[in-house]
This record gives C-alpha cells, structure tokens and sequence, in this order.
C-alpha cells in the first residue's frame, strides 16, 4: 500500500525524537534560519510585499526540494520510508521541549529560580528578570502547551496531508513566524505575511491538539468545558486553543499579564477559578503532552493510511 512507507517513517522519526531529542549541533532547521536570516538581508523592506516575496522563496525552497526528493525515491518504499523518518525527526520538537520544562522545574523544585530564570528563554521569549517561581512555572505549563500543538501535532498533520513536503514545509512556517512574526518594529510589515501564513497552517493541528488534549485528560469534561469556554479568548487564533485544552485538563489558571522585553500584554485568564500553576504542574503538563503526541501521531497516521485504502 503507498501509506505504508509513510508511516513505517512516521513511527520511526517519532520514535527518534523521542529517544535523541533535537542533535545539540547541525539541526536542520537551525540550518533553515541561517539562510533565511541571510535572505531577510537581501530582501528586507518596511513592506507587507517584501515580507510575502520572503515567505515564499523561503517556504517555497524547503516545500519544492523536499517534493523533488520525495519524487525521487518514491519507487522505493525503503527510501520513501527513510525519506520521511528523516523529516519527521527533524521537525518534531516534543522532546526538547519537555527537556527544557523539566529543567526549569527542577531549578525551581530545588530554590534555583535564578537558574531558572537564566534558563527560561531557552523556552519561550518573555523577560525572566521579573518573574517568580510560580510566574514562571505559568510560563513553562503555557509554552508546553502551545508548543505541542506547533513542535508536534502539527507537523504530523501536515505530515499526514501533504508526507514529507508537509513537513517539512509547515516547520519552515513555524520558523519564519518565530523569527519576524512579532510585533517588532522592524517585523510589523515584513514579518506579516509569516505570521497570517503560520496562523492558517496552524488552524488545523490547533483544534486537533485541543481534541486529544481532552481525551488524554484525567478530567476529560472540565477539559471539554474550559477549552469551548476559553479557547478563542487567546489574542492568539490558535494558542488559545491549547493553552485552554491544557489549562482544563491540568485543573489550572493560566493567561493573565506577560511581559516580553519592554512589551507588556494583559491576556485573558484561562481556566478562571482553577487554582494557580504550581511548580508541580510543570511535570504533569510534560506527561500530557507526550500523550498528546502519541495519539496524534496516531490519528494523522491512520488518517492518512486510511485515506490510501479509500483511494485503492
């Protein structure tokens, strides 16, 4: 059946990034964000039309080349396989990201909360200087969150939609926006386009996250009823939807005012009347997300094989 290589590769690169984890040197995608800053030297203008023509070489690049070497291998089932366990290795983030939680939680488990402060931009961009143990701990429950619907559930949608193009091609989204989709004042414009482009590609995988959040939920219910609640309070189109999901199903508060550098953002509580994230609640948001991740790479997989066998 022309699934099976995909997903023999799925479960494979899966199974990679769950041992290994993201290699300390020579990442692809850090590879990625070199040459995309070099571009952005190139093509740089206070302009929404730049920022497009950007977007799309960029994105363009990765989605063409990895199409061609999915064409070229395709007689092969063995190669299709490898094909795809490479790219999916290299796109998934699940867990570098509990790594990096696990280390926070284990600086504040222990009284280091300098520690943890000096550590908490390796997982997300809010000014630690000011933060507490447990403004900290919110931070950390929040990036795990948001950050198993686009470092894994995602890229197995797209994996599952689109094989190894999709891929490959939806973490180069999620990079562009990760590096001019902010509000800076360089990025306003230039970065527009990446981030319209990351929020519809995140759509699906979002909502997704969100559905398996609440079935591998303790509380299922309260995590259905926050989530339908809360989910589209976010500024966000679709980290509200995790954060939310999670925020029920971890029976905590999260949202309220961050601060990033000099910019300060007062968000909608999410999960009102839940008690506070407690250092605790760090590990509990890893195991959720790590089940999360299976089930996704679950449903996307069967999606797609079963979607193949329609087709026959």
């Amino acid at each position: 059946m022309r699934a099976a290589p995909y997903l023999v590769g799925a479960v494979a690169g899966y199974l990679a990034d769950a041992r290994l984890g993201d290699p300390r040197r020579g990442h692809p995608v850090a590879l990625f964000g070199t040459a995309a800053t070099r571009l952005e030297r190139r093509l740089w203008r206070d302009h929404r039309g730049a920022g497009a023509a950007y977007t799309a070489i960029a994105v363009g690049a990765v989605a063409g080349g990895a199409a061609l070497a999915a064409r070229a291998v395709r007689r092969s089932p063995l190669a299709s396989a490898a094909l795809t366990a490479g790219a999916t290795f290299t796109v998934l983030g699940g867990t570098s990201l509990s790594r990096e939680a696990r280390t926070i939680g284990r600086s504040l488990a222990d009284g280091d909360l300098t520690a943890a402060r000096e550590r908490l931009p390796h997982l997300c961009g809010r000014d630690p200087s000011g933060l507490d143990e447990q403004q900290i701990a919110r931070a950390v429950v929040e990036s795990v969150a948001e950050n198993t619907a686009d470092a894994v559930v995602n890229a197995l949608v797209w994996g599952g939609i689109a094989g190894t193009p999709g891929l490959l091609a939806f973490r180069a989204v999620n990079t562009l926006d990760a590096m001019v989709g902010h509000k800076s004042a360089r990025h306003r414009r230039f970065g527009w386009a990446s981030a319209r482009l990351d929020d519809v590609a995140g759509w699906p995988g979002a909502r997704l996250t969100a559905l398996l959040t609440v079935a591998a939920s303790d509380s299922p219910s309260r995590a259905w009823r926050v989530w339908r609640r809360d989910g589209s309070a976010h500024p966000s189109p679709n980290a509200g939807q995790a954060e939310a999901a999670f925020a029920g199903a971890l029976g905590v508060q999260l949202g309220g005012t961050l601060r990033y550098g000099d910019r300060v953002e007062h968000r909608p509580v999410l999960g009102a009347g839940q008690p506070p994230v407690a250092v605790p609640d760090i590990e509990r948001a890893c195991r959720l997300s790590r089940r999360v991740g299976l089930l996704a790479l679950a449903a996307t997989a069967g999606a797609r094989f079963a979607a193949a066998a329609w087709r026959k």
